[in-house]
């Protein structure tokens, strides 16, 4: 068995070669800016190694899931079409929204009260974005989400919310993307095509479990990523500034532009809070809503004294 994992890690080792060639051919770069984290121009769209590890794992599992693989095609699609040339707002949105209605039929979230849908519409796209904006400095989309992965998959023992399986070829690929995104020059950026694509394949299995279990507090295995996210767009709402617009306000870009921390260091702190954080939660599942606050209260007061002792760098 691990054999057979191995040969497809070289698959998609491969695969990923064979895009860096397209993507240099065809030009598919990120150049530098002034809201940019890097300074070196470096290939986009590596994350597109995301969908091609649940693209394999579809064609050899029966198409099991086929909604969800249905809208993470048309969510990597647009993506992709993204990096390559700016689509309109109003085109990602169609196509993100119908992507999310495609993965609610899969859970069946439609046979329950109507209601449900639009909080899952509201959640599930304040995450989609959230990853997207916080694809920022080296290996912090790969590493995180690695952690998480690997949090699904050991809670995936005891509560089989999905095909173990999948969870593997995730693993796979996001084993690849770290290989050449994190280290402190990076090969390729995940683009929008990666780091959406990875937010609706996390998105899909967390909302598996939680319909399964019917408990909501295992949102703690994105929280790290939320209450940087979310209190970074209550503070720019505070600047009235356009929350849509790119921007290095974030945490994780203070400590990395204006503090000078290497990017993989910060990276490395965000995955190691994170990891440690669902490891206390799994030690105290009995008491998950009570050590939830207190996570959350200890993350807020922490990110809350970070900028206020180094905004003033930006």
């Amino acid at each position: 068995m691990i054999m057979i994992y191995l040969f497809f890690l070289i698959i998609l080792l491969v695969s990923e070669l064979v895009y860096f060639n397209v993507a240099d051919h065809f030009n598919i770069i990120d150049k530098p800016n002034q809201r940019s984290s890097h300074s070196t121009i470096t290939l986009r769209g590596g994350g597109v190694i995301f969908y091609v590890g649940v693209l394999i794992y579809f064609l050899l599992n029966q198409f099991q899931y086929a909604w969800f693989f249905a809208g993470l095609t048309l969510i990597a699609s647009i993506s992709f079409a993204d990096d390559v040339k700016p689509q309109s707002r109003r085109l990602r949105l169609l196509i993100h929204f119908t992507a999310m209605a495609l993965m609610f039929y899969q859970w069946g979230l439609f046979t329950q009260t109507w209601y449900f849908a639009l909080i899952a519409l509201v959640l599930c796209t304040g995450i989609l974005n959230a990853y997207n904006f916080m694809d920022g400095i080296n290996g912090i989309t790969g590493g995180y989400s690695l952690v998480v992965v690997v949090s699904l998959w050991y809670i995936n023992r005891e509560v089989q919310f999905v095909d173990v399986e999948m969870i593997y070829f995730v693993l796979l690929s996001l084993i690849v993307f770290n290989f050449f995104n994190f280290r402190k020059k990076a090969k390729c950026f995940a683009g929008d095509v990666g780091s959406i694509s990875i937010a609706f394949i996390l998105i899909f299995l967390l909302g598996l479990l939680i319909l399964k279990t019917g408990d909501f507090s295992y949102m703690i295995l994105l929280v790290v990523y939320g209450v940087d996210s979310v209190l970074t767009i209550i503070h720019r709402l505070m600047l009235k500034e356009n929350i849509f617009e790119p921007h290095r306000k974030h945490l994780f870009q203070i400590l990395a532009n204006e503090v000078k921390l290497p990017h993989v260091l910060v990276s490395s702190i965000y995955l190691l809070i994170q990891g440690a954080i669902v490891v206390g939660f799994i030690y105290f599942k009995d008491y998950s809503w009570e050590y939830f606050m207190i996570i959350l209260l200890a993350l807020v007061s922490s990110y809350l004294l970070l900028k206020k002792k180094y905004f003033q760098l930006h």
